[in-house]
């Protein structure tokens, strides 16, 4: 099969593997299921490399739709003769398939089109032959009444020409080699821009000049912006003379009696056909690629994001800080349900500290509070600082959390259904509470694109970078699983084979018939059918329900084989579940059958160990410097905590605790080469950084990883 060969030739995955992921992927299975469940089938393939086979699937099937559209168009046309359809059935790549479709393209007006109404195309096909000497006679047999003179009948012919060399395969290769090897990057400022102030933050690009290939993708992607922001304009290059000379060399003959007439259509046809279409081309492609790493690289963020360390179930007081308007405090349970809101004014230009003091503390003992949850925007450093002042009756932690994405959730639908009664401020506060106690469940309400990480992800192919980032929400939350009589809805929509509207028929069957007993009790769900369970039951927990395997990641079409091998040891499943002595000691060969191999049972004996087990770490208190308010306060040398907020390809940026975070350029990540930051760091670790340098005009500041 043609499909499987492409892939199996793209990805360099064994080829049974890809066959029966196309056949599960063909069942309507998802990537998370397949990855966790149908190890044997795939020999082990890991939800990227079952992703790559989706990628290159979707791609294959697009690619063998345009051949079908261009060869009914062709058909429509009747021009399709036997040896044309043969060529696009074997093209191998779009640009071939389109390269073979331009000749028979639908054009607005032309040039040449005119000029074959104006009956010169036998003239065009005389000089194109270049046999005969006196082209001035000959052209002077095509004159009419649109057609005055020799010179306008052999211009007309040029046209023809121009648009056949446009048209030409060879031709067309050959410059697209050029540009791909030799094209430069070339940008201009605006004039009439130059003292625009924003315009500054492209101040690099005002003049710029490099080799197209070696454009990284952050640079390419900023020019760009650059250019559709109208502050530079963008040329891409590559040597005229010689580009001319490529071409002549494979139209023109040695003993051509039309190279002058040649010589200039050939000009004529590169400038104003060729050269912008191909520098297009060429553009188009660099920034895919572009958009793939800066794809890949926000993929990488929100991946740790969503992963992030939850503080897990604790009762929590969140603050959504600020001056004027005062701190807005919620309470919240332990389970993230909203208890009560507040507004403290501790700052100026009310400066009531002590007021604030006095309710926080007494908030803290009314609603029980083990936590603290303070948002990184405005008068962030300043609330901290109040709350570490306080004399509580007991320890209770004090954590700062990104507000990035926040006002978003604030103001969405899925905000307005859960809180209809209080306005943004207060849901806000809501999401820095809940964002602690699980960054998983809270971040999932939210559009990716509006967390903040990544670099350039509004620029990039807004489809394939949805496509992309849903796939990373998606294996996040299996990868975690989700308590179904807690989960928003939000949350359950990323569990694999629900979605939105099964998602909410969860929610609607849970408010009307209480909690859910059993994994089994899921399929009473209105329009919840048997596939739809089969791919979700696995990441679907019960928390003391009447099975306890109920609360971990076997799925339940395994149970029978559980209690099987509880049974071959003598004990029942519940004394079986956590006991290392008797795990260890079961012989998973005996249990192997036609279905489950090895590497599904090794996942059993490992879940039964732990069963349920989060595999994220816990959330850690950090701690900013307290002598550095603002950029004004950072001096050259001095050694900083930081937080890293966001990872590019270029490096990463650190939070050290003001408003501005500090670039470690890739090349002060180590005293080595480095290839990827996320080989040294990762979102959100705790890292000690150097100064080295401050610019307070533009609001830069370098730092390296101490």
């Amino acid at each position: 099969m043609q499909l499987i060969q492409q892939i199996v030739r793209e990805s360099n995955l064994p080829r049974k593997g890809v066959e029966n992921t196309i056949k599960l992927l063909n069942e309507d299975c998802t990537i998370p299921f397949i990855s966790r469940y149908r190890k044997e089938m795939t020999g082990n393939l890991d939800e990227v490399e079952i992703g790559l086979i989706v990628k290159l699937k979707t791609a294959f099937e697009a690619f063998e739709k345009r051949k079908k559209a261009i060869l009914k168009a062709l058909e429509e046309q009747e021009v399709l003769t036997d040896e044309l359809r043969l060529k696009v059935q074997n093209t191998q790549t779009l640009l071939e398939l389109e390269d073979l479709y331009l000749p028979y393209k639908k054009k607005r007006k032309t040039k040449a089109e005119t000029a074959r109404k104006n009956g010169l195309e036998p003239l065009a096909k005389i000089i194109m032959g270049q046999r005969s000497e006196n082209i001035e006679y000959i052209a002077s047999q095509y004159l009419n009444d649109q057609v005055q003179n020799e010179d306008a009948a052999i211009e007309g012919a040029g046209f023809i020409i121009a648009e056949w060399l446009n048209e030409n395969i060879g031709v067309r290769n050959i410059l697209r080699r050029k540009y791909e090897r030799t094209a430069n990057l070339v940008t201009k400022v605006i004039k009439t821009k130059i003292d625009d102030e924003k315009a500054q933050k492209f101040k690099d690009y005002f003049k710029w000049e490099e080799p197209l290939k070696r454009s990284p993708s952050h640079r390419l992607l900023a020019i760009l912006r650059a250019e559709n922001e109208e502050f530079i304009r963008v040329k891409i290059e590559i040597n005229k003379e010689e580009a001319l000379e490529s071409i002549e060399r494979r139209i023109i003959k040695e003993d051509s009696t039309s190279v002058s007439y040649l010589e200039v259509f050939i000009a004529d046809a590169y400038k104003r056909l060729l050269a912008p279409a191909l520098s297009n081309e060429v553009l188009q492609k660099a920034k895919e690629k572009a958009d793939e790493v800066a794809i890949q690289v926000f993929g990488k963020n929100l991946k740790q994001l969503l992963l992030g360390a939850p503080l897990g179930e604790k009762n929590t007081l969140a603050i959504d800080p600020g001056f004027r308007s005062g701190c807005k405090v919620v309470c919240l349970d332990s389970q993230g349900a909203f208890k009560y809101n507040e507004t403290i004014y501790p700052h100026a230009p009310q400066n009531e500290s002590g007021m604030a003091i006095k309710k926080i503390r007494s908030l803290v003992n009314a609603y029980k509070i083990e936590a603290i949850a303070i948002g990184d925007g405005t008068a962030s450093r300043e609330t901290e600082q109040l709350i570490k002042k306080i004399g509580f009756y007991k320890d209770i932690q004090v954590f700062v959390v990104s507000e990035a994405g926040a006002s978003i959730y604030s103001a969405s639908k899925i905000a307005r259904e859960e809180f209809p009664d209080y306005d943004v401020t207060v849901r806000g506060a809501i999401s820095i509470g809940r964002r602690l106690q699980d960054p998983l469940a809270e971040l999932v309400k939210i559009d990716p694109k509006s967390i903040g990480v990544g670099q350039y992800q509004h620029d990039v192919d807004q489809t394939k970078l949805k496509s992309e980032l849903d796939l990373v929400v998606s294996n996040a939350v299996n990868l975690v699983g989700v308590n179904i009589n807690t989960a928003s809805a939000s949350l359950l929509a990323s569990v694999s084979g629900i979605g939105a509207k099964l998602a909410e028929n969860i929610v609607k069957y849970r408010k009307s018939e209480g909690s859910f007993q059993s994994r089994n009790e899921i399929k009473k769900v209105p329009r919840l059918g048997n596939k739809a369970y089969e791919q979700s039951a696995g990441f679907l927990r019960i928390k003391n329900g009447e099975n306890p395997l109920d609360d971990s990641a076997v799925h339940p079409e395994s149970y029978p084989l559980v209690n099987k091998m509880a049974k071959s040891v003598n004990i029942n499943l519940q004394e079986m579940i956590g006991n290392k002595e008797v795990l260890s000691k079961l012989k998973l060969s005996e249990f192997v059958t036609d279905k489950v191999g090895l590497l599904t049972l090794t996942d059993i004996r490992k879940e039964l160990l732990k069963p349920g087990l989060d595999p994220r770490k816990k959330a850690k208190v950090f701690e900013y410097n307290p002598n550095i308010r603002s950029i004004q306060d950072l001096k050259i040398g001095m050694i900083l905590p930081g937080i890293i907020n966001n990872i590019t390809n270029f490096g990463c940026f650190v939070s050290i605790g003001i408003k501005e975070s500090g670039l470690i350029h890739i090349s002060n990540l180590s005293d080595t080469f480095v290839k990827d930051p996320n080989e040294l760091v990762s979102l959100h670790e705790h890292v000690q950084v150097k100064v080295l340098e401050v610019d307070e005009g533009r609001k830069r500041i370098q730092l390296k990883l101490v």
